[in-house]
């Protein structure tokens, strides 16, 4: 800033802080689920300074069971959103042109969860069970998995029975299905407050079973990355994300208690988000942002894999860039 300009704010009684503040760059960020420590890095970010001092004035929306963040970004309600990869790149089929520009979950948190009264061991006793199943683009490693077991998902004593599951655990609660599809960080502790014991349940994680695929990333309008001003915004949002996701890992409590500051429902419990965050921390372990082509590449495959009715149809062409990541860990 010139001499002259800061004069003429002091004379009218502006702070250059002011000014700083004035100008800064607005992002607003729509997260795929409500608050929760799912997305701690991101409120970290904003309560530790760290959007600020790269000069950006974030607002985060929270999301929730009838809000889809691509529709959002499609009808500019955001400029940046938080998703899954395989509701991403149908979305981008669909015509609506999603680009990753980050990837800070290294790991899958998906998994089923079983009742061991229901027989199951391994997943060869699928087999003419009932199996709790999220759609809306979340059914589709579900459905890779069988294809590669050779499991058919239209019943039968050979095949599995899908229960379209809703966002709850009631299915394996009520014994409706002999396993349900629960997230490490979060279904399968509600199963546990239930009153389910550990040792009660057996489990099978997607990443252990080879058919996981890439889930919370950061994704903009392929269109918008054509300004290098929105680039460079992006540039200093995903560094300054990464550094509250990386101190999210160190500090887990204090992460946790900065999302339930940020939790204008009251609903969510500090021993829920502490526990909550102790496993996001080892699904964004390894990750400096970067989206590692292996596991999109592995991500893609899973898909054009899921059986009959595949999420994708064909390998997809410019739906991630590392340009933002490369400027932003320099």
């Amino acid at each position: 800033m010139n001499k002259k300009l800061a004069s003429l704010l002091a004379a009218g009684g502006f702070s250059l802080a002011a000014f700083h503040a004035n100008a800064a760059d607005k992002v607003t960020l729509q997260l795929k689920w409500v608050t929760q420590a799912q997305f701690a890095g991101y409120y970290v970010a904003k309560d530790k300074g760290f959007y600020e001092e790269e000069g950006l004035d974030v607002e985060i929306k929270p999301g929730g069971p009838d809000i889809a963040p691509a529709q959002v970004i499609a009808g500019g309600g955001a400029d940046v959103i938080v998703d899954w990869m395989p509701s991403a790149l149908a979305t981008r089929e669909k015509g609506v042109a999603l680009v990753n520009i980050a990837q800070p979950f290294k790991k899958s948190g998906m998994m089923l969860t079983c009742l061991k009264e229901s027989g199951v061991k391994t997943p060869e006793d699928f087999k003419g069970k009932t199996l709790g199943v999220w759609f809306f683009g979340n059914e589709y490693p579900f459905l890779s998995w069988m294809a590669h077991l050779k499991i058919p998902t239209d019943g039968g004593p050979n095949g599995v029975t899908v229960l379209k599951q809703g966002f709850n655990v009631d299915p394996l609660l009520q014994k409706q299905a002999a396993c349900i599809s629960t997230m490490t960080y979060n279904e399968y502790w509600q199963v546990i407050d239930a009153g389910i014991k550990e040792e009660d349940l057996v489990t099978f994680k997607y990443e252990d079973q080879g058919v996981a695929t890439l889930e919370d990333g950061l994704y903009v309008l392929e269109d918008k990355l054509k300004d290098p001003a929105f680039k460079e915004k992006m540039v200093k949002f995903v560094r300054a994300s990464m550094k509250g996701w990386k101190y999210a890992e160190e500090n887990p409590d204090e992460a946790a208690d900065l999302v339930l500051e940020n939790d204008s429902t009251g609903a969510q419990t500090e021993k829920h988000q502490k526990r909550m965050m102790g496993e996001i921390a080892k699904l964004t372990a390894g990750s400096n942002g970067a989206l590692d082509e292996a596991d999109y590449k592995r991500t893609v495959q899973s898909l054009l894999a899921g059986g009959s009715d595949p999420v994708i149809s064909k390998e997809p062409e410019g739906a991630w860039t590392h340009e933002v990541t490369d400027e932003a860990l320099k």
